[in-house]
């Protein structure tokens, strides 16, 4: 017998919602402690129904990495909620540590779905009072660029 670690495959069927939730969305864990898997690191799925949004919120100490599968979505973030981008499916999206942020589906008829990667084994994800920000979060400013890595731009807002 070996005690060389190996490769685990999570089936959709196996994934977990037992973790932590924002009102307006569900997570379901697919890779960590709680479903026996070892790792430094949390994987999982991420949905927000159409014409929904999730709460406010942030991850602590946490960085977050997701992979947009399907749909468009618009985040929010900031002290105030000031600034507003849209990803769709294909793009990546990077949530630094501590910062507070939501996520909107402007979409009537498509939830949007993500891949999600947290920076430690367990999830953290800590909600903040709706009144967090002091401006309406259906509120949006005019679209600005957003430079990105490779000196393009994205439309983006900044209010």
């Amino acid at each position: 017998m070996s005690n060389s670690p190996s490769i685990r495959i999570i089936h959709a069927s196996e994934f977990d919602n037992g973790t932590q939730q924002t009102p307006g969305s569900e997570r379901r864990a697919a890779v960590a402690p709680e479903l026996g898997i070892d790792s430094t690191m949390w994987g999982g799925v991420f949905e927000v129904k159409p014409g929904a949004r999730t709460g406010i919120h942030h991850h602590g100490a946490q960085q977050t990495i997701a992979y947009v599968l399907s749909g468009v979505c618009e985040v929010r973030w900031g002290a105030s909620g000031e600034f507003t981008a849209s990803a769709g499916a294909g793009d990546f999206i990077h949530v630094p540590a501590f910062l507070p942020h939501m996520e909107i589906n402007t979409s009537g008829s498509q939830s949007f779905h993500w891949v999600v990667v947290r920076s430690t084994s367990t999830p953290i994800v800590v909600n903040l009072p709706e009144n967090t920000w002091t401006r309406s979060p259906s509120v949006s400013a005019p679209a600005q660029p957003i430079e990105t890595r490779n000196g393009g731009a994205r439309h983006g807002r900044h209010g």
